[in-house]
């Protein structure tokens, strides 16, 4: 016999267990479904955990500037500050970027060659400007999510593991959810916070797709000769093909890849890893020693880049909270606090809604 539940939520991620936290906090009764053996296995687990105002674009902005205060009196961020850098003859580029920004009320420091190597020992000289940003912070991402999974479990939300979602029948009263292992559950209202796979779940809703992508990010954690300095900010470059970061004494690099890939246990390429490497030493004079570890997530997005939140256009007992891209830990708090007030029919919201309804693509 399957269990009642106000909302059953498809996907224990960062999303989902962001969004399950805030439901339970008004009294719904709750189910949680993650088909892994625990949450957060494929993209939560696997962040490059930083918040910077900045990244995912001027739309992303309003969501990631409204989850700071949450964040920082979480005691979830420690100061790390964001160095955007560019290349002699990129000046007005890098320009336009940091006014854009200034402009949405995000602080931006312009820095010339010499405050760059304060910051950066070791840097090329074809690299001549800056734009830092003071305020970016590193994320305690595992005790974020762990917190978020606490609270949702204080307000008597259930979890279910290994609970593949593989079929949503549509009934009078919502929606008879069947898991992989044969487990049923009966809900009013239907999440989909599945990540890599919200597409899939779509379907096995009867749901039309919005055609989301999962792209494959690769980061390294490598040792250097110098170490970098622990007082490091994250190196960001202008045109997007690296990011680093001080972790611990080693150094955390990316390519900055966005590689299209079926939903999936990715993992990280040698060629993936052997270009960031390449890329890092056009930019450091740093010998690189060792690769001590590897890896790759999943970052999801829609069409447009922007995160999907909202019921669907044809269906008001389905509701998207996906495509969060390579945001969604940073943003956790706000996009939260947008859904539960659409989902409970508030009117307070963190920021607009609108861009990020998902009746754009109809």
């Amino acid at each position: 016999m399957s269990e009642r539940f106000d909302i059953i939520i498809a996907g224990a991620g960062m999303a989902g267990a962001s969004l399950a936290a805030g439901l339970t906090a008004t009294g719904a009764k709750v189910l949680l479904l993650e088909a892994e053996d625990r949450p957060g296995y494929h993209s939560t687990g696997r962040s490059a955990a930083f918040w910077t105002e900045s990244y995912g674009g001027p739309a992303v902005q309003p969501l990631t500037t409204a989850s700071g205060p949450a964040l920082r009196d979480g005691g979830y961020l420690s100061e790390r500050g964001a160095l955007t850098i560019a290349r002699s003859g990129e000046e007005a580029q890098l320009e336009r970027f940091a006014a854009e920004f200034e402009a949405l009320g995000v602080r931006v420091e312009r820095l010339g060659r010499d405050a760059l190597l304060q910051r950066i020992p070791g840097l090329h000289e074809d690299w001549t400007a800056g734009a830092l940003e003071p305020d970016c912070s590193d994320i305690d991402v595992a005790r974020l999510h762990q917190d978020y999974l606490a609270a949702a479990r204080q307000g008597s939300a259930d979890l279910w593991t290994r609970a593949r979602l593989t079929r949503a029948e549509r009934e009078s009263a919502g929606w008879l959810v069947t898991c992989e292992d044969g487990r049923q559950a009966r809900g009013g209202l239907l999440v989909n916070a599945a990540g890599a796979w919200a597409d899939e779940v779509a379907e096995r809703a009867g749901i039309s797709k919005l055609g989301f992508t999962p792209m494959l990010r690769t980061i390294a954690q490598i040792r250097t000769a110098p170490p970098p300095p622990e007082d490091l900010p994250l190196v960001l470059d202008l045109g997007e093909k690296f990011y680093f970061k001080p972790e611990a004494g080693r150094l955390w690099l990316s390519p900055h890849d966005e590689v299209p890939v079926a939903p999936c246990d990715v993992a990280a390429e040698e060629l993936a890893v052997a270009e960031a490497i390449d890329r890092l030493q056009k930019v450091v004079n740093w010998q690189v020693e060792r690769v001590e570890h590897k890896w790759a997530g999943l970052r999801t997005f829609a069409p447009d880049r922007l995160p999907v939140y909202g019921f669907d256009s044809r269906e008001d007992r389905f509701f998207w909270f996906a495509g969060q891209g390579g945001f969604g830990i940073q943003t956790a708090p706000a996009a939260a606090a947008l859904a539960t007030a659409l989902v409970t029919g508030s009117d307070h919201f963190p920021v607009d809604p609108a861009p990020y309804r998902p009746g754009r693509f109809s």
